[in-house]
């Protein structure tokens, strides 16, 4: 199996491999057919985790890379990171500001983004949707990066991001469909919200991967955006639901967790 997946064009690897964090999402979706609901602590744990696994994520596999990536294509070490870090932040943040959405647990009238009617489950499968693009834009660059023939980019270490992720998407996965049914959705509905706000993620891996691929030179300034996307998404999203059920301690040590488990996959594979 891994044979053929190595042999496989980057953009194709970067389809299966977003297609994997999608269906972990899927599969941490389907526990609402199994399960009546969430204890909130577990949720704060689960948050807190994929935090730390996204924070790791952003340094190891996507920064420190951009940063030795840029010294050998001959501009400044820090120029390329810096601009894309700001650049990636800066639209996920007009993404933010736009995009209607609601964040786990908040009350109707905390929607952000321009206002509409929407009904709240879809607020809420849209505030998760969000946390999935830089995650699939993350994977598609790694694995363009290995494409490109990029020294330091390897097949392993872009294998070790897409395990990553999908360990903090399957319970993301059983969070949103869970609170989904607990809002009056039925069991399937829930399910096919559920899996869905991970479906960006492959567009977002494949586009991540053609773009490194077609434009070589502009591979380190990408890596960084996908990593400004990341970290914005943490800071403003995970962290704070994480910490917003009075479980703040489980959290942060869930978060350590996931830091830890994701620097040990990266360096240890990468």
């Amino acid at each position: 199996m891994l044979a053929i997946f190595t042999a496989l064009h980057p953009i194709w690897q970067a389809a299966v491999a977003t297609l994997f964090t999608w269906a972990v999402t899927a599969l941490g979706a389907a526990m609402v057919f199994f399960v009546k609901g969430i204890h909130r602590r577990i949720l704060d744990a689960s948050l807190g985790f994929a935090a730390g696994v996204m924070i790791a994520a952003s340094f190891w596999s996507l920064l420190a890379p951009a940063i030795t990536l840029s010294g050998e294509m001959g501009y400044a070490p820090w120029v390329p990171p810096i601009v894309g870090f700001l650049l990636g932040s800066l639209v996920l943040f007009g993404i933010d500001r736009v995009l209607p959405h609601l964040h786990l647990f908040a009350p109707i009238s905390e929607a952000e983004g321009i206002h509409t009617q929407w009904h709240r489950n879809i607020l809420l499968t849209l505030a998760i949707t969000l946390h999935n693009v830089p995650e699939g834009l993350a994977v598609g660059v790694a694995f363009g990066a290995v494409g490109a023939g990029i020294e330091g980019a390897t097949l392993a270490g872009a294998i070790a991001l897409t395990i990553g992720i999908g360990l903090q998407n399957f319970p993301e996965g059983a969070a949103v469909s869970l609170h989904l049914c607990n809002n009056g959705l039925s069991r399937w509905n829930s399910f096919l919200m559920g899996q869905g706000s991970a479906v960006v993620e492959p567009v977002a891996g494949i586009l991540g991967a053609a773009a490194v691929l077609m434009m070589r030179p502009i591979l380190p300034f990408a890596l960084a955006f996908a990593a400004g996307a990341m970290i914005f998404v943490v800071v403003e999203e995970v962290i704070p639901e994480s910490q917003a059920g009075h479980n703040t301690d489980l959290a942060t040590l869930a978060a350590l967790a996931g830091f830890a488990i994701m620097m040990t996959l990266d360096v240890a594979l990468g």
